[in-house]
C-alpha cells in the first residue's frame, strides 16, 4: 500500500470515527439512554418513546410531501414517472411531445422550432403505432375511454374493461364482430364487475352499435372469459334514480325496504333488475306522499310503463298492501 492510499485510508477512518456520534446523539434519549426514538412526521419532531423527551426539534424530512399508507398508493404517487395503465394501446410508456411549443423556461419557440417540433409530433402519433393490431387496439381503448366518459363512471371502470378487452383480443374473440362491439360489451361487463349500475340502453346511448349485438357480444365474452358475473342489484339503482327523479331520502329508504323484502320472496327472480328498481320506487313515492307518474319513473329508469305496473302489482301484494 502506497503513502497516499494509506493517508486516504486513515482519512476515511477518521471521518467515521468523527460522523458516530452524531449518529448515536439522534438515535439514542440524552436523558434516559433509551434508544426508542420515535420521528413524528407532523411536528417534525424525534421524541423519546420511553421518557417523552423531545431529542430533536424542526426535523427536516428528506422524503415526499405526500403521504401513503401502502405500496399500491406509494407507487401511484411517486413522481418518478407516469404510471402505466391498461387504458393506453402502448400502457403510457412512449414519450409524448408536448403540444404547448414552449422551450423548458416557458418561452415560446422561434416558428423555425415550431415547424420542426409539428413535424416531430406528427411523426410521432405515427410510429407509436407499429402494425394494424396495435391501431386497432387504440381505436377500441379510445371508444371505451370515450363511453365511459359519457356514462360518467369512475377510472377503475375503464381500467377494467380495458383488461377485458385485452383479454379478448389475446383469446382470438375478436374476429368475426366489430371492435366498438366488443369494446362497448366489455365496458357494460366492466360496470357489473365493479357494482357501477348501468343498463344496456345506458350503454347503448353512447355506443355506435345496437342493444342487440351489444348483449349477445357480452355473453359470449363472459362465457369464454369465464368473467362469472353476479346478478344484478336492484339497490344499486335506486340513488341515482331518486337522484334524477328529485325524490327525498325517505322514499330512497323505503324503495330499498320494499326491494329487500320482496326479493327475500323470491319475486327478484328471471326479472330485470332496472325494471324492479323502478317500481320499487314508485310504489315508495306512493307511500311516503311524493307521487311520481309511473310514466316519469319509466323515462329514468328506461323501462315501459307495463313493467313498472306488472312490478308494482307483485310487490305491493308481497307487501300486504293494498292499493
Amino acid at each position: 500500500m502506497t503513502r497516499p492510499t494509506r493517508q486516504r485510508e486513515r482519512e476515511r477512518q477518521e471521518d467515521e470515527e468523527e460522523a458516530e456520534p452524531t449518529q448515536d446523539a439522534t438515535t439514542v434519549c440524552p436523558e434516559c439512554a433509551s434508544g426508542d426514538i420515535v420521528k413524528d412526521a407532523d411536528r417534525g419532531e424525534l421524541v423519546c418513546a420511553d421518557c417523552g423527551l423531545v431529542v430533536e426539534e424542526d426535523h427536516i424530512d428528506p422524503g415526499p410531501e405526500w403521504r401513503a399508507f401502502n405500496h399500491s398508493e406509494r407507487q401511484s404517487k411517486s413522481r418518478v414517472g407516469a404510471p402505466t395503465t391498461q387504458t393506453m394501446h402502448d400502457k403510457g410508456l412512449t414519450t409524448t411531445i408536448d403540444w404547448k411549443d414552449k422551450d423548458a423556461y416557458g418561452r415560446s419557440i422561434s416558428s423555425k422550432k415550431r415547424s420542426q417540433m409539428h413535424r416531430l409530433r406528427k411523426w410521432q402519433e405515427r410510429i407509436r403505432t407499429k402494425d394494424a393490431g396495435e391501431r386497432n387496439l387504440q381505436f377500441a381503448l379510445s371508444e371505451i375511454d370515450r363511453m365511459a366518459s359519457a356514462q360518467g363512471v369512475p377510472r377503475s371502470v375503464r381500467e377494467v374493461a380495458s383488461v377485458i378487452y385485452r383479454r379478448a383480443l389475446d383469446d382470438d374473440l375478436i374476429r368475426g364482430r366489430s371492435i366498438e362491439g366488443v369494446a362497448t360489451a366489455a365496458l357494460y361487463a366492466a360496470c357489473r364487475k365493479e357494482g357501477i349500475p348501468r343498463s344496456l340502453e345506458e350503454i347503448s346511448e353512447v355506443s355506435r352499435v345496437e342493444r342487440k349485438e351489444i348483449g349477445r357480444t357480452y355473453r359470449y365474452i363472459s362465457q369464454e372469459l369465464s368473467l362469472e358475473m353476479e346478478p344484478v342489484d336492484p339497490t344499486k339503482y335506486v340513488p341515482r334514480f331518486c337522484s334524477e327523479l328529485e325524490l327525498s331520502e325517505e322514499v330512497q329508504t323505503k324503495a330499498n325496504e320494499i326491494i329487500e323484502t320482496t326479493s327475500a320472496e323470491g319475486l327478484l327472480s328471471g326479472k330485470s333488475p332496472t325494471g324492479y328498481a323502478a317500481a320499487a320506487i314508485y310504489a315508495a313515492s306512493l307511500l311516503c306522499n311524493e307521487k311520481k307518474t309511473q310514466r316519469e319513473v319509466a323515462d329514468v329508469a328506461q323501462v315501459t310503463e307495463v313493467t313498472i305496473r306488472n312490478r308494482y302489482q307483485e310487490q305491493i301484494e308481497a307487501m300486504g298492501i293494498h292499493s
